[in-house]
């Protein structure tokens, strides 16, 4: 193989269409992984909002709130957060997962918001594998010591890793006298949770209280539910309390991890913290940017088309889907066959029958094409030169649109006032072009001609009207590369077209 024949304009196509796919794989699988796009259009996620409101009433000059809050965890990201505390100082301990407010001289009853808006993230889940330092066995009298190694026998009966195991006993031995010592006081969520994490230190196993939130639509609670978090086999668990079942259920977020108390005040008294959840939806484009900054990819989509304005990215829309319909033309045209009334003609007309509808569309054409080519007929036998002969066909056109749009309006008919989306110059032409097909070859191919216009057109609608098409052809608009180097490949094409080989059948039977 000469070097020539390696790169011929047909072989060089081939190798940036192949250089293209990867590209645009590529882009794609970014676009999916990084700012979360999907192939659906009709997909959407949960953004949730979480409320705590905390009040409380001053008894001292100096007010110190302590507010625990949540850090993106397994299976939430955080999307923004809302802090109102008027007249007080704001400090945020990211080590510690804290707010601080501090005020001077506050009087009556005060109330603080902190407000979190979080989204569910699969993809960018992030284990919790910090591994911890061994706790301290607790400092226990010798009947304490002989109750707990009783607790420790009881558990050997049932089912479950050793956190399992405690919980199951913990909840069957609650009232049992000969091991009251090591069992809870009370029947607290955390109460039972303090006295489970006394009693796996025993066997220095780490462990913590959680305390989560259920994101539930109208949700109000004072207090979070409780759980408990125990390192087992080399990474953290989270137990409910009252089954042992391991794992946080769907649609329930961790607020805190650890720590002694949720809400700290000092300074005032009869401090509460209420919670409400909310929720709404968002598109994957909206949180696309999110997404970004979560993943410090924030650079690559700020130059991307999803930053402009609302108005600008429907323009956008439109535009990113014509390569595939001049795709299916290019196809119609030079592999099938099909001959049409100009090139792109097609095109614009599916292009129509988005906006006026299929059917509607359809009938409104007709209507328009008839009339055009009865008026063109009669002004033939004017002997009108070229320009003003297409210039009244243009003006009849617009009178016709206008005239049909009023009917429809007043008619209350969208089939026929959806006149007003055909594009003026194009059905012109096409008024012009089929007279004068008329004249010269006859009915039967203008006939012809516009079928095959119209069919043509039909097709090219129904790719481009599909929703998942045009999200597709818009979020991943490098698919307009791969396509470009198609229709380009496409046009080194010099064989047979389809109707060509059933015209010329004949002719190869005869040379076989």
């Amino acid at each position: 193989m000469t070097i020539k024949n390696l790169f011929s304009v047909r072989k060089v196509l081939s190798y940036l269409l192949i250089l293209s796919i990867i590209y645009a794989s590529y882009r794609i699988y970014y676009k999916v992984k990084y700012w979360g796009f999907s192939i659906s259009p009709k997909e959407v996620t949960d953004v949730w909002k979480i409320d705590a409101r905390v009040s409380f009433r001053p008894i001292s000059d100096k007010v110190h709130v302590v507010l625990s809050v949540p850090n993106e965890n397994e299976n939430f990201n955080i999307l923004s957060e809302d802090i109102i505390a008027n007249g007080y100082t704001v400090k945020q301990d990211r080590k510690n997962n804290q707010i601080i407010f501090d005020g001077k001289d506050k009087e009556g009853k005060q109330t603080l918001y902190y407000r979190l808006n979080i989204y569910e993230d699969i993809k960018n889940n992030k284990l919790n594998k910090n591994k911890p330092t061994n706790p301290e066995r607790p400092i226990l009298s010798e009947e304490e010591q002989l109750q707990m190694r009783q607790i420790w026998d009881l558990a050997q009966s049932h089912e479950g890793d050793k956190v399992q195991k405690i919980i199951a006993v913990i909840n069957q031995e609650i009232t049992n006298p000969s091991i009251s010592l090591v069992l809870p006081v009370t029947h607290t969520a955390k109460d039972v949770a303090e006295k489970i994490i006394q009693i796996l230190a025993y066997k220095r196993i780490p462990a913590r209280i959680v305390r989560v939130i259920k994101l539930e639509e109208g949700k109000k609670t004072e207090k979070p539910d409780i759980k408990l978090e125990a390192y087992i086999n080399n990474s953290w668990n989270l137990y409910d309390l009252n089954t042992g079942k391991i794992g946080l259920p769907k649609k329930w977020v961790i607020f805190q991890r650890g720590g002694v108390s949720l809400l700290d005040v000092r300074g005032g008294e009869n401090s509460t913290v209420m919670f409400s959840v909310m929720k709404s939806v968002a598109t994957p484009m909206k949180m696309a940017e999110y997404r970004a900054k979560a993943n410090n990819r924030l650079g690559n989509y700020q130059y991307s088309i999803y930053t402009l304005p609302l108005l600008e990215q429907n323009t956008l829309k439109w535009l990113m889907i014509f390569p595939l319909a001049i795709l299916v033309v290019v196809l119609l045209r030079n592999v099938i066959g099909v001959s049409t009334m100009g090139t792109f003609t097609p095109m614009l007309l599916s292009m129509s029958l988005v906006k006026t509808g299929f059917l509607p569309g359809l009938i409104c054409f007709s209507i328009m094409i008839f009339l055009g080519l009865l008026m063109r007929a009669l002004v033939a036998k004017l002997n009108l030169l070229l320009v003003p002969r297409i210039s009244f066909v243009v003006i009849f056109v617009i009178l016709l649109i206008q005239g049909l749009t009023v009917v429809g309006y007043r008619l209350d008919s969208s089939l026929v006032s959806s006149a007003i989306f055909f594009p003026i110059i194009i059905t012109a032409w096409i008024i012009e072009r089929a007279s004068i097909t008329w004249e010269e070859e006859g009915a039967r191919n203008t006939i012809k001609e516009i079928f095959n216009t119209l069919l043509t057109a039909i097709v090219t609608y129904f790719v481009i009207s599909n929703d998942y098409v045009r999200h597709i052809m818009f979020a991943f608009n490098e698919l307009n590369i791969v396509i470009m180097f198609i229709v380009m490949l496409l046009g080194t094409y010099t064989g047979y077209r389809l109707t060509e080989i059933t015209r010329f059948a004949s002719l190869v039977k005869k040379d076989a």
